[in-house]
């Protein structure tokens, strides 16, 4: 790629993953798919059978990179890099993905309450037949969490579109009370192991 035309294509509708991108000063165009997430076939986020947290957030990833390169040449659109990311959590070697109700992400809640959990962030970075990916691995521990504070905080809306029903950068900070590993790839996207991948590519972000 000509490091002089260094935007690359998002493939993602994560608030959290264009404000790190930014700032990390990569210029990019949203990649969006025909809708949201879990309802576009070409992207299979239900979890096979035997398929653990480490090998779904990975498939998933590359799923979704690989697709919106697709989308690309449907779309006659300009050929640049196309970043995609998934994010999930493993507890007790179960993934854990979004809520599917309110009441589905107080019982995730409680089940985190006073326990520790991984939380892995795949990306994967792909233009043309040549496809990268990484994994980030971080550990977070809650505090105990009492009834009522579980059911306030879902009621403010804030875990639906979360993996794992929080997030680490709103009100659920309050809920952590140990971090290991990365905070940006707790958010949504590891900007050490996205700006590796990058320079792969030869593309050239701010340090």
């Amino acid at each position: 790629m000509n490091p002089l035309d260094s935007r690359i294509y998002l493939a993602s509708r994560s608030p959290r993953r264009r404000e790190l991108l930014t700032q990390i000063g990569l210029r990019f165009d949203l990649l969006l798919f025909r809708s949201g997430g879990r309802s576009d076939p070409e992207v299979d986020e239900s979890v096979q059978p035997g398929e653990n947290p480490d090998t779904y957030v990975v498939r998933v990833a590359k799923a979704k990179a690989a697709f919106g390169a697709r989308v690309i040449a449907m779309r006659h659109l300009p050929p640049r890099p196309v970043l995609a990311a998934d994010t999930t959590l493993d507890f007790e070697g179960e993934v854990i993905g979004k809520p599917t109700d309110e009441a589905d992400a107080r019982n995730i809640l409680a089940r985190l309450s006073g326990k520790t959990h991984r939380v892995l962030t795949a990306i994967a970075l792909v233009e043309g037949d040549r496809l990268v990916h990484a994994t980030s691995v971080s550990e977070v521990r809650f505090r105990d969490l009492d009834t009522e504070e579980i059911r306030r905080y879902v009621a403010s809306g804030e875990p639906m579109d979360k993996a794992g029903a929080y997030g680490l950068q709103g009100r659920a900070a309050m809920f952590v009370a140990e971090v290991k590993g990365s905070p940006s790839g707790i958010v949504g996207l590891p900007l050490c192991e996205t700006s590796q991948l990058l320079k792969q590519f030869g593309l050239p972000v701010q340090s």
